[in-house]
């Protein structure tokens, strides 16, 4: 990526030795430490990026629906998502934690590496205002908001299940973690979808999020094959 973890330096309050370093997401840096607290700047920059987001995608020119951008917004900036443009950045590295946190995988957490990529693009907005942001921002998602935006839409599928649930049994889909297994650096979540009381579909991933949408992805699979008379799984 264009953005490397080295061009990260030039921003105050940003600099890479810096980034993400005690949100009050974190567990306590070390206290020789006299560093500021980034949960105000993960909360600036969540709105910027959101802003950047939500400008590049009416841009487009594609026809698309108010409901179909706030789906591909939130695919865009959601944790999972962030996370990854973190990785590439191999921001975690520079994130300033304490040394439980670090021996239990908190340098590839999904959570922490997505407040800190927030704190950065809020501390560049501090630093040098919107355009500079915005520009941060297209350089990170690049390849998303360049790409087949349709793709993104379908992807969500928490989202999908929700409007169906709603159009069909008029109501909304819980989710429950019934099952954890593994370290805390290589953990495997199970997840079951629930409606009134049933399941309607069980899904695993390396994070609660992930296994929701894979869960969420099982049970409108149900749906469709039980619309369609074909066998499936009863709820």
């Amino acid at each position: 990526m264009e953005l490397s973890s080295a061009s990260l330096q030039g921003s105050n309050l940003a600099a890479a030795k810096v980034v993400g370093a005690q949100s009050g997401a974190y567990p306590s840096p070390p206290h020789s430490l006299d560093l500021p607290w980034n949960e105000r700047l993960e909360f600036l920059g969540d709105a910027v990026l959101s802003l950047a987001v939500s400008q590049r995608l009416m841009r487009r020119s594609e026809d698309l629906a108010e409901g179909d951008l706030s789906r591909i917004r939130a695919a865009l900036v959601n944790e999972e998502s962030l996370a990854e443009v973190a990785r590439s950045l191999e921001l975690g590295k520079f994130l300033v934690m304490g040394k439980g946190a670090v021996q239990s995988g908190g340098r590839n957490r999904d959570s922490l590496l997505a407040d800190g990529l927030e704190a950065l693009i809020g501390a560049v907005f501090v630093d040098a205002g919107f355009t500079a942001a915005d520009l941060v921002v297209g350089r990170l998602l690049k390849t998303d908001l360049t790409g087949d935006l349709t793709s993104l839409v379908q992807t969500d599928f928490k989202t999908m299940l929700q409007e169906l649930t709603q159009e069909k049994l008029k109501l909304t889909p819980t989710y429950l973690v019934v099952a954890e297994a593994g370290p805390d650096h290589a953990k495997l979540f199970t997840v079951q979808v629930m409606i009134s009381g049933r399941s309607l579909g069980q899904g695993q991933g390396a994070s609660k999020k992930r296994a929701s949408q894979e869960a969420a992805r099982h049970a409108i699979e149900q749906f469709k094959a039980r619309a369609s008379g074909e066998p499936g799984d009863q709820p």
